[in-house]
This record gives structure tokens, C-alpha cells and sequence, in this order.
């Protein structure tokens, strides 16, 4: 049964202070969609709204409220604008939004599953369903962590830890200092964030792949390089490139690691959630045959920040390498949420994700992926119709890269959009040029806020 949600009189008058966020929230989110998208002012504009120093006297939580939002408004990136296309920052669901104020209200630690069993319970049924929607393995371990660097890290640590272990060293005993050599090798076009949890997990710089015109690792590449190594390898894999959209061939890569008793990781931030799709499943050919993948809620399943998902194989090689005990926690038959990421301490940012998925169904997570991709290639063909512009990808899932030239007219171009307001793509480089980015991550984007977007870009243009 759902209890009854509805306020009661005097709410407003026994908590007004979240009364005053409810209101500040609502004045954000009936904006987003009209107002410029870009912040109107800079961070060091909005640091003069805030004092030096703290003041010797506190006040009411009411006034804090509307002291802080008067001061951050003006500084505020419209990103749940349907126009809204920088970097890779999804909108947000109303049903994923609504639960992550629970979550705060709540305030649950998620780390102890006999501590706090109800959102522990939602957290195992987000990662549950995940699995099922993604199309991996349904006994995988799942973590839940603050993005895709996290993500990465983490199913990263459990490659590591396993490989070390297959090889006779004792990480736990030993550490890396003398630990036997083991290579990460990752495709040229990979994401930095690939590179920050290598440098974190004491692995260093990846051996280079290269890759194709579209940013994919070449499986021939990888088996060259492989041919070069004694003993197993991690192999870091991409499901969704930043500027193309592209999918490596994880099938091809799965079978050259695994033949030399290596791991195959996928970081799939975005990408990941192809695997929804029927429609785009040719993208995500032998994804299942990878060891360990990386994504993020926050991006294409459209959940407040932060939320990231971790999930291995093999559930034992996540503990092995999160896994501890200490006389004061609770311990329980099955692993805890704390030892299957880095943190002891954490929200349950894993019930906005079962937030998210209840409110969408199976079909309505294909069509919300499908549908983004169905906007970037009708935005792909509006941009490639402009006199000038060239879409330098193959748009084969939500991102596109576009540029014209030369780098001064592009950057004039990007320039010029972003000082209107009316859409917000991203700058870059890519193939030794300076280009604009369109990701489509929110489920508002539809035909309108495209076509719309097609016409600032037209305004846009060098004359």
C-alpha cells in the first residue's frame, strides 16, 4: 500500500524552511526550459554574495535558504534545459529528482545493509534491474559511486587485485612496491577519466591503442600489442566515444585479453545504456563478454548527480578489493554496500536510480535512449543543411561533433551561440581541430528544442 503524500495543513508552519527550498526549487525548475541557458554572471561575481568571514551570529534556516539562492540563481547553468548539450550532463527525471530528497531527508549512511535495511533493499533492486536492462551477467557485483571516474576506479582496483592474485602476489601483504609488472593497454581516444583512476589505483599511463577515424580501438592494434606482453593484461574499452558517439568492438577485444588471461573493462558513462535500446543493440556487440563496466545514472538514465554504478563480473573480486572488517560493524551474510566501492560512508544515491527505472519501465528506458539518439541525428541533419558546417562523425548515438573552416570560425561560432543563451553545446578538440560538441542527454530534448537549437546555430554563423 502507498502511504498518503499529501502535506499536512500545518507542514508550511512546522518546517518552513523547506517550505522556502520547495519554492526556490520550483522557481529553478519552472525556468530551466526558457531562460538563457548559459550562468548569467561568474563564479567570482556570485563569491561576492558570500562573506569572508563567518559571522559571529547565526539565522533562522528560512533566511539561509533565501540568503543562498538569491546569492547561487544567478550563477546557475541551466543544464535541465531541452537546448542544454555541454560535455555529458543528463536533465533529470521527476520521479529520480523527488527521490533523491527523500534520500536527504532520510539521511541513511548506505554502508550497512543490517543498519539500514530499506534503502539498502531499493539499492539491490536498482542494481537488479540494471543488469536486466543492460543485458550483463545477473549475478554481478554492483556498486553504487559518485560517477564514472569512481566507476572506472573501482571496477579497475577488482581487475587489478584479481590479476595480482592470479600471478602468486599478495596485495593485501605486499602492496605494489615489488608486485609483478602488470600493462593496462587503452585505445588513444579513451576518456581522461580512464587515465585518473589508473593514476589513483598506482598503474600509470596505459599503453595506446590506435584507434579509428570515429575514436573505436582497433581489435588488430590491440593484438599487436598484446603479441608484446608476457603474462595478462587489463584492457580498458569504450562504449560511447565524447566526440563520436562510437562503440569499440568489445567482442574482438573480450577474446584477445582473455586469451592471454587478461580482463576486458568497458567504461560506458554514457554508452553503457545503448544496451537498452533493441533498436541500438548492434552497437553494443559482445558487451556481456567484458569482466567489468563503468557508467553513469546522472548522464543518459537522467538522475541528479551523483550517481555511478559499478559493476564486475565476478561479485568476490569486487570484496576482495573493497572488502573489510572492523570489531564495530554490523556484519552480515551477504557483502555490505561498503565493500563493494571505495567509500565506508555514503548516501543512498542508488534510490534515485530505482526511482528512475520504476518510473520508466523496460520499454520507457528504450524509448528514453532511443529517443536522444533519434534527436541527435535529426539535430545532425539541421546542422549538416548549414552553409559551412561540417558533422565530422557518424552519428550513430547522442553525440556530434560539428566544425567549420578553420578553428577561428568555429571558436567565433561557438563563441556567438553561447553569448545568445538560447542552446549550450561545448567546445573541444578532435582530428587536430577545434570543433563544437552537441551531447543529447536530457529526455525534455525533443523535436522543438532541436530545431531551435539549429536556428541559434544558423545565427551563429561568420557572415
Amino acid at each position: 500500500m502507498v502511504p498518503d503524500s499529501s502535506p499536512s495543513a500545518d507542514v508550511a508552519s512546522r518546517r518552513p524552511e523547506l517550505y522556502a527550498a520547495l519554492a526556490a526549487a520550483d522557481r529553478w525548475l519552472d525556468s530551466a526550459s526558457t531562460r538563457r541557458v548559459p550562468a548569467s554572471t561568474d563564479s567570482s561575481q556570485v563569491a561576492r554574495s558570500f562573506a569572508e568571514v563567518l559571522p559571529p551570529q547565526g539565522q533562522p534556516a528560512t533566511d539561509v535558504i533565501g540568503e543562498l539562492a538569491a546569492a547561487v540563481e544567478p550563477g546557475l547553468l541551466a543544464s535541465a534545459s531541452p537546448r542544454f548539450f555541454g560535455w555529458v550532463i543528463g536533465g533529470t527525471l521527476p520521479a529520480a529528482l523527488a527521490a533523491d530528497w527523500l534520500v536527504t531527508a532520510w539521511d541513511q549512511n548506505a554502508g550497512m545493509r543490517g543498519a539500514t535495511p530499506g534503502v539498502v533493499a531499493a539499492e539491490d533492486a536498482a542494481a537488479r534491474w540494471a543488469l536486466a536492462a543492460l543485458g550483463l551477467p545477473s549475478g554481478a557485483g554492483v556498486g553504487f559511486v559518485t560517477g564514472a571516474t569512481m566507476a572506472n576506479f573501482t571496477g579497475i582496483a577488482a581487475a587489478r587485485d584479481t590479476l595480482l592474485a592470479s600471478m602468486g602476489w599478495d596485495l593485501d601483504q605486499h602492496g605494489l612496491r615489488g608486485a609483478p609488472e602488470l600493462p593496462v593497454l587503452a585505445g588513444a581516444q579513451r576518456h581522461s577519466s580512464i587515465d585518473l583512476a589508473l593514476r589513483y589505483l598506482g598503474l600509470g599511463r596505459p599503453v595506446e591503442i590506435p584507434a579509428d577515424r570515429q575514436g573505436r580501438m582497433r581489435a588488430d592494434a590491440l593484438a599487436s600489442a598484446l603479441a608484446d606482453i608476457d603474462g595478462p593484461a587489463i584492457v580498458c574499452a569504450q562504449a560511447g566515444n565524447i566526440h563520436s558517439g562510437a562503440f569499440d568492438p568489445f567482442g574482438e577485444l573480450a577474446e584477445l585479453a582473455h586469451a592471454r588471461g587478461g580482463w576486458l573493462h568497458v567504461d560506458g558513462a554514457f554508452g553503457l545504456w545503448a544496451a537498452a535500446s533493441p533498436e541500438l543493440a548492434g552497437l553494443v556487440g559482445g558487451l556481456s563478454a567484458a569482466d567489468s563496466w563503468a557508467t553513469d545514472a546522472h548522464k543518459t538514465l537522467n538522475t541528479p548527480y551523483d550517481a555511478g554504478i559499478a559493476i564486475v563480473r565476478d561479485p568476490t573480486a569486487l570484496t576482495r578489493a573493497f572488502g573489510h572488517h572492523a570489531d564495530y560493524l554490523l556484519a552480515g551474510v551477504l557483502p555490505d554496500p561498503h565493500e563493494t566501492v571505495p567509500e565506508m560512508s555514503r548516501r543512498a544515491r542508488g534510490v534515485p536510480v530505482w526511482a528512475a527505472l520504476r518510473a520508466l519501465g523496460r520499454d520507457g528506458l528504450a524509448a528514453l535512449v532511443l529517443g536522444m539518439t533519434t534527436a541527435a541525428r535529426r539535430l545532425a541533419d539541421g546542422l549538416a543543411a548549414l552553409p559551412g558546417v561540417e558533422v565530422l562523425n557518424d552519428v550513430v548515438y547522442t553525440q556530434l561533433t560539428m566544425a567549420l573552416r578553420d578553428d577561428d570560425a568555429t571558436a567565433e561560432t561557438l563563441a556567438r551561440i553561447l553569448a545568445e543563451g538560447v542552446a549550450h553545446p561545448s567546445g573541444s578538440r578532435w582530428q587536430g581541430r577545434a570543433v563544437i560538441r552537441f551531447s543529447v542527454s536530457n529526455h525534455a530534448t525533443d523535436a522543438a528544442a532541436i530545431d531551435e537549437t539549429v536556428a541559434a546555430v544558423r545565427r551563429a554563423l561568420p557572415s
